[in-house]
């Protein structure tokens, strides 16, 4: 895997504002994940702690004595949005909100709703209108009313029927419904415009071959129409699934950020269990940075919570595997913080992979790291990738909106056979060393094979397998001819 890690150097920083968050009668986001384990709070809610410390940076020529604070990257746009109201106004907004007419959201949009909502999209406040969409579509990017851009290479959007369309009539505000049948959100101003499916697939992933998993899970069966406006999220979206302590919005990190006095913050994207060849790259970039002169670089392990296609790994045993991997010493618990990104998955490789960095900007980490093929998948009728791996790398230092992160190149990790161990890839040697992808991982796990010593560490790999035997149990009785009583 061939790893960079992007240097964000804007470092003003934007106080947030204190936010109650009431746990009880939240919006319920019921039974979409299995309830595996019940993490315990990570998140402090003492009030925002505020630390400075002066580091000499050799990457920085003539800024020996530059201030560095934690969280310090400014939201796109200068001001974090957040579009969850307040307690106290939630009673009325639920009762306007049933008053309205009414769009039926689908799981996959009421985690856009949650992406929104807590300002990972900000400047973005709500589903995008047609020039949003456009400049999306066509551009990756955004301009502001001050004439700068903004990275925005996915689209944002809500669709809607016919039938749907022919409800809302004239109205300038419409009720957003949850998967309960509660109203979770209003849009208001809205504009309705044309769904031209082909053009959004074609611009997106640069393919309309069949198959792509977030155009047949989303796009296809969508309405023809889009429907933009301003949201206002009733209550903060909760799925209650043992996991919504590790759900941290942008706000809470920036705090928790600062609350550990963190001089710099180095964000890892990932939707597969974490081996020993992640840990290698994000122990070594946190290395690189002690060795600039930061003092307390924390690691954001930011896996991805929302739509990924079937043959992933589910978030819970995701999540209990990252757990094994802290509880076992291969990333340090007191530099690390493990916390969803609730973003769907859309495998739109380059193109998605400016939306992970700009997402994780807003939550105020200052470095990425972003490895080989990221948000690519294999091609869905041929035997090939369906990205060039290394194109998302080089992306991201031409995207616009994306100027103040710089890329620092990393080595690839491979199993070393020599040491039985993850190590940095030597070429004059390449004999010696055992590439294993995800889906060679996974057929291990599938079969019980254990992978060579080293690859990944044992708590964590028992977990995996005893996800995928509960899962061979489950087809197999799928499989079974249904007994008819008598």
């Amino acid at each position: 895997m061939f790893l960079t890690t992007k240097l964000h150097f804007n470092l003003h920083h934007q106080h947030a504002n204190k936010n109650i968050i009431n746990n009880n009668n939240n919006t319920c986001f019921c039974n979409y994940y299995n309830t595996k384990i019940r993490p315990i709070t990570i998140y402090n809610t003492n009030p925002l702690i505020i630390t400075t410390c002066k580091v000499k940076s050799r990457s920085m020529q003539g800024d020996e004595n530059l201030i560095i604070r934690s969280s310090l990257i400014e939201p796109d746009g200068g001001v974090l949005v957040d579009l969850v109201v307040g307690e106290g106004e939630r009673g009325a907004k639920r009762v306007e909100a049933e008053s309205l007419p009414k769009v039926k959201l689908t799981r996959i949009d009421v985690e856009w709703v949650h992406v929104i909502g807590e300002g990972w999209a900000s400047p973005l406040r709500g589903f995008m209108r047609e020039d949003e969409y456009l400049q999306s579509l066509h551009f990756n990017s955004l301009r502001l009313k001050n004439g700068s851009l903004v990275n925005m290479s996915l689209p944002i959007v809500l669709a809607i029927d016919d039938e749907t369309k022919g409800k809302i009539g004239s109205s300038s505000h419409v009720g957003l419904v949850g998967l309960d049948g509660d109203c979770v959100a209003i849009l208001r101003s809205i504009e309705i415009y044309k769904h031209n499916k082909e053009e959004r697939i074609a611009r997106t992933w640069g393919t309309t071959t069949s198959g792509l998993p977030y155009v047949e899970e989303v796009i296809t069966p969508s309405g023809n129409w889009l429907i933009g406006g301003d949201l206002e999220v009733i209550q903060p979206i909760k799925y209650n699934d043992g996991l919504d302590n590790y759900r941290l919005s942008p706000k809470q990190l920036r705090q928790e950020f600062d609350r550990r006095k963190a001089d710099a913050v180095f964000a890892f994207q990932l939707r597969n269990p974490v081996h020993n060849g992640h840990a290698l790259l994000m122990n070594d970039t946190r290395k690189q940075l002690l060795e600039m002169g930061y003092q307390n670089p924390i690691l954001l392990l930011h896996p991805l919570g929302g739509f990924t296609k079937a043959d992933d790994v589910p978030l819970d045993v995701r999540m209990e595997q990252h757990s094994k991997v802290l509880e076992d010493g291969v990333l340090d618990p007191k530099t690390t913080i493990v916390t969803i990104f609730p973003s769907p998955m859309h495998y739109a490789g380059p193109t998605e992979v400016q939306w992970h960095a700009k997402a994780r900007i807003n939550a105020g980490a200052n470095f990425y790291i972003v490895g080989r093929d990221p948000a690519g998948m294999g091609h869905p009728t041929e035997k090939r990738d369906l990205y060039d791996p290394d194109h998302g790398k080089k992306v991201l230092s031409m995207a616009p909106g994306l100027e103040k992160l710089k890329i620092l190149p990393f080595r690839v990790a491979a199993y070393d056979t020599r040491e039985n161990k993850m190590a940095f890839f030597d070429p004059t040697c390449s004999k010696d060393f055992l590439f294993i992808s995800g889906t060679k991982m996974r057929a291990y796990a599938r079969s019980g094979e254990n992978p060579p010593d080293g690859f990944m560490c044992p708590s964590g790999w028992n977990v995996l397998v005893k996800y995928y035997k509960r899962l061979q149990v489950e087809e197999e009785q799928a499989q079974q001819p249904a007994v008819l009583s008598t």
